[in-house]
């Protein structure tokens, strides 16, 4: 009986052709056995959706040491090499806002004067529940932005450009923010937090310099009109939501 847990179907049960294959030529769906111990299902369940494979390391890796190098290998059609724009957008940021909001629950995210019992639960709920959902629909506003200083690329271009980036700013503030208590108190690691943000300014200039193809000068001034431009934006959107639900509360 264990035997055929492994073995693949002679046959696809969509629409009975013969297959050749992992995929059926006729339809496309993928030869697999559904019937199989939970924990093999579950097993591959994660692999598929995390990509916990080689290319799941060579995505993060690409990711961090190669700036803008994961847009530019996507727009130029190397696409089978790294785990998709979209989905490593959506497993990056789910894992950054689990650790925000449980910093916050700890009240290590708090201002000096405010009720560890009671501002710590309304700033948790507002990371988990609100703030993810509003960086989602501002990603499309940033590429926005992007293409206001770079007109002639497609607005898909700076859609993709925009999710590799926020991939790698929320690396960047969960780096950041255990810290911000300590730092408060520790030179060192004060400035441990500012070496990460230089990083990440940097970051984002070698980024938009290797995707756009701009020279030096243009590529600094336009990614500081951006970035300040999409800063104001986002600390606006903030205030204004976080001050919605402590009244909501």
């Amino acid at each position: 009986m264990q035997a055929r847990y492994h073995c693949l179907m002679s046959e696809c049960r969509n629409c009975q052709a013969s297959l050749q294959g992992d995929y059926c030529q006729s339809c496309g769906q993928k030869n697999i056995d559904l019937e199989r111990p939970i924990w093999n299902l579950i097993g591959e369940v994660v692999k598929e959706s995390f990509e916990l494979d080689g290319r799941a390391a060579l995505t993060i890796k690409t990711l961090f040491l190669r700036p803008g190098a994961l847009t530019s290998e996507f727009l130029d059609g190397r696409r089978r090499t790294y785990t998709p724009p979209l989905r490593l957008y959506l497993v990056i940021s789910i894992s950054f806002f689990v650790l925000v909001a449980w910093l916050a629950q700890t009240g290590a995210l708090l201002e000096p004067g405010q009720d560890p019992g009671f501002d710590a639960a309304i700033q948790a709920r507002f990371l988990s529940d609100d703030l993810p959902r509003l960086m989602f629909l501002l990603l499309p506003v940033f590429a926005l932005l992007m293409k206001g200083v770079y007109v002639k690329r497609l607005y898909f271009d700076h859609l993709i450009f925009s999710l590799h980036l926020h991939c790698a700013a929320y690396a960047v503030l969960a780096m950041m923010l255990p810290l911000e208590e300590l730092a408060n108190r520790h030179v060192l690691l004060m400035l441990l937090q500012v070496a990460v943000l230089a990083y990440f300014l940097a970051y984002f200039v070698i980024a938009v310099r290797r995707v756009y193809q701009s020279n030096w000068l243009a590529v600094v001034g336009k990614s500081a009109v951006v970035l300040f431009g999409y800063m104001i934006l986002v600390s606006v959107v903030i205030e204004n939501t976080s001050s919605f639900r402590i009244i909501a509360d």
